[in-house]
């Protein structure tokens, strides 16, 4: 799962209400797992009718907050420079990130607190958990400037950073994580924070012991499948409808 993104359904539903309600509710659910902070981050996807079309999260809403109509449209070969001012300033990462991947259908930008600090440092992920065999291929880093990636030359250098894996760690920066689409996305990005910090847990307990390696692909195709993806995320929600975190999301 470190490698390219997995096929799935595509996640976006066949309908521009559907597509807005599930950039929404993997805003919702991204910010109830560690990606909350302020109005920052942003989540987006591909038009499930038009791959040259996006779907991304508006600015000035936090991740927790959105509901589908703050979630617009934009053309992929338009300049994000001259798009409204409903447009996050960062938006070039999803676009830069589209154009060079036909296979990307979602992508998070984010500031989680774990891989955020794992991204600072010079540590490696290591296979210590069910979590981290998700990334067994590794993660990508990003060592360009730690400001904002305002620019399309910015994003295309984070893109190129991206190559063919799902995550790529945005050095001093934060994080973006690249799938086939929301559902699969969400799984990354949630897994990912997860998988830092029980390695972060686990260093401070004694000397890490990872996994074999010849178990490790196994593994991975047991846990991490379109079949189960599909009902991680049908539970998330479900679970947001049980702490109250639905509002405005319909039935």
């Amino acid at each position: 799962m470190g490698g390219p993104a997995k096929r799935g359904d595509g996640g976006g539903g066949r309908s521009a209400d559907d597509t807005r309600a599930g950039v929404a509710w993997a805003c919702r659910i991204l910010a109830s797992q560690g990606y909350h902070d302020l109005t920052l981050g942003h989540v987006s996807t591909r038009d499930p009718a038009d791959p040259d079309r996006m779907w991304i999260k508006r600015r000035g809403v936090t991740l927790a907050e959105v509901r589908p109509g703050d979630v617009i449209e934009f053309e992929l070969e338009d300049d994000v420079r001259e798009s409204s001012d409903e447009m996050h300033l960062e938006a070039v990462l999803h676009t830069e990130v589209y154009r060079r991947r036909p296979d990307v259908g979602a992508i998070v930008h984010g500031h989680p607190p774990y891989a955020t600090a794992f991204g600072a440092t010079d540590a490696r992920l290591h296979n210590l958990t069910h979590d981290a065999v998700m990334f067994a291929d590794g993660v990508a880093v990003y060592d360009g400037s730690p400001d904002l990636i305002t620019e399309p030359e910015q994003g295309s250098a984070v893109a190129a950073a991206l190559g063919e894996r799902s995550v790529v760690l945005l050095r001093n920066h934060g994080v973006l994580v690249a799938q086939t689409d929301l559902r699969w996305m969400v799984l990354a990005a949630v897994t990912l924070e997860r998988a830092v910090m029980l390695q972060t847990i686990a260093s401070t307990l004694g000397t890490p012991r990872p996994i074999d390696p010849a178990g490790i692909a196994d593994l991975n195709r047991r846990k991490y499948n379109d079949a189960l993806v599909g009902e991680y995320w049908d539970a998330w929600i479900r679970d947001m409808r049980r702490r109250g975190l639905g509002d405005g999301m319909g039935a």
